[in-house]
């Protein structure tokens, strides 16, 4: 995946994205942990037995990050979302499954994309998995437990249908904020608990400075 038309457009939370839904990097990378984003990958290939699909695995990452906000009202990692033709997606992080972006805590765990895979860079053990708190474990947890065995196609066809937040982009890629997933998930202060995790991304920000 390229970076292509690069055509800045600014999204409410102030974040910068090109017309592909990329990110600008010097915006994130202050406060997006792409450490512990691998390690939410790599939870979910080591149940794979070391090498997962990349269609799989992204459905299963927004998934699991969609039920931690259900529960405790905060994703599982400061990404940003987006709707694109195969559902929805967290766009960092699948910039790093696609090499796109490359980062040292990444690829100690997570190997380059080869063909429709990635795969565990060193055999590891959940204990391993540092930066996962146990609620956060727990969610991956389940999310495994209930969707593992269902193939990548499956499971983009339940975010089709489950996922409301989700709208057709027609081969395109469009924002999902977070407002919009607490709505469909029954929230009744949506817009307020996204400026929570909006703020809680600036003070990252302002403390890694």
């Amino acid at each position: 995946m390229a970076f292509i038309n690069v055509s800045w457009y600014i999204q409410s939370d102030g974040q910068q994205f090109n017309r592909q839904g990329h990110h600008d990097m010097e915006s994130l990378r202050t406060w997006f942990n792409a450490r512990k984003a691998a390690q939410v990958a790599a939870f979910f290939a080591l149940q794979e037995n070391g090498v997962i699909n990349v269609l799989k695995l992204t459905k299963l990452i927004y998934i699991s990050d969609r039920n931690h906000m259900d529960r405790y009202d905060y994703p599982i990692l400061n990404d940003k979302f987006v709707a694109m033709p195969h559902g929805p997606v967290n766009s960092l992080t699948y910039e790093f499954i696609n090499g796109d972006q490359d980062n040292d805590g990444w690829n100690e765990f997570i190997t380059d994309r080869e063909h429709h895979n990635v795969g565990l860079t060193n055999p590891i053990s959940i204990s391993d998995l540092d930066e996962l708190s146990e609620a956060e474990i727990d969610t991956l947890q389940e999310v495994w437990a209930f969707f593992g065995s269902m193939g990548q196609y499956t499971i983009r066809d339940w975010t089709h249908e489950h996922c409301p937040e989700w709208e057709d982009p027609h081969g395109s890629s469009n924002p999902i904020p977070y407002a919009r997933v607490f709505k469909y998930l029954g929230k009744k202060n949506a817009e307020l608990l996204e400026d929570k995790i909006n703020e809680s991304c600036e003070l990252a920000e302002i403390f890694s400075k």
